[in-house]
This record gives C-alpha cells, sequence and structure tokens, in this order.
C-alpha cells in the first residue's frame, strides 16, 4: 500500500510520531488510502503532511468546514499547540467563534478587501 505522507527531508521516526500524538486518529488509520478517511481525518492529513515537511508557518483555510463539532474541538486543540510551539498560523475561518479561541488578531474582509483589523483582546468591546 502507497504512504500517503510526502517524503520530507526533515521526516523522521519521531516526527511521525508527533504528528500521531497530534492527531491518535491518524496513527489508527495509517493502514488507509487518504481518500478513504472521514472529512476530519483528511483535514488531519493535511495538517499533519504539512507539519512533515518542517514548515514554520501554516495557512490553513476554513479547516472546520463541514466537520463534526468533536472534530473541530480536536483541530482547534492542535492549532493552538501548533502556535503554542511557535508556529506562524494563517487561519482563514467563517467559523467565528472557533477563530475567536485561536487568533491573536482578526481582520474582516469584504468583497475581496480587509475593512477591519481587531485585535483579540479587543474582540468583545467590538461586538457590542
Amino acid at each position: 500500500m502507497r504512504n500517503w505522507m510526502p517524503p520530507s527531508s526533515v521526516a523522521s521516526h519521531e516526527m511521525i510520531e508527533a504528528i500521531y500524538r497530534l492527531f491518535p486518529n491518524l496513527q489508527e488509520r495509517r493502514k488507509s488510502q487518504g481518500t478513504r478517511l472521514s472529512g476530519g481525518e483528511q483535514q488531519m492529513l493535511a495538517i499533519g503532511r504539512i507539519l512533515r515537511t518542517g514548515a514554520d508557518f501554516i495557512l490553513l483555510d476554513e479547516p472546520t468546514e463541514g466537520l463534526a463539532p468533536v472534530i473541530i474541538q480536536q483541530i482547534g486543540r492542535v492549532v493552538r499547540e501548533l502556535k503554542q510551539r511557535g508556529l506562524t498560523i494563517l487561519l482563514v475561518e467563517q467559523n467565528f467563534r472557533f477563530a475567536a479561541t485561536i487568533a491573536d488578531r482578526h481582520y474582516v474582509m469584504e468583497e475581496g478587501h480587509i475593512v477591519d483589523m481587531i485585535p483579540n483582546d479587543q474582540l468583545e468591546a467590538n461586538m457590542a
């Protein structure tokens, strides 16, 4: 069976084990083809594949779209952990409640243009 993780110059057994610690579901399904994973597992796989490259900047585009609440919580936990480890994360997300638990600042876009920037610590005051 073909391995669905991309080749990487920084990947090691320790790296793979670290990804499996972040996403235990992937370890359980490691023999499955990526196309046979659930939507949430595919999102986990996408993040794991990025981490395997040794990237220190991650762009996440709607990582919660169509996912069950329990999977959204798991993705959020991992993204917050990656942020704490010092990774830079650019999150494009319509799920405001999810984004508010992660972001340092929020950019509001209308018709493709940034119309406002709100620091996370001022978010509640701007919502009133």
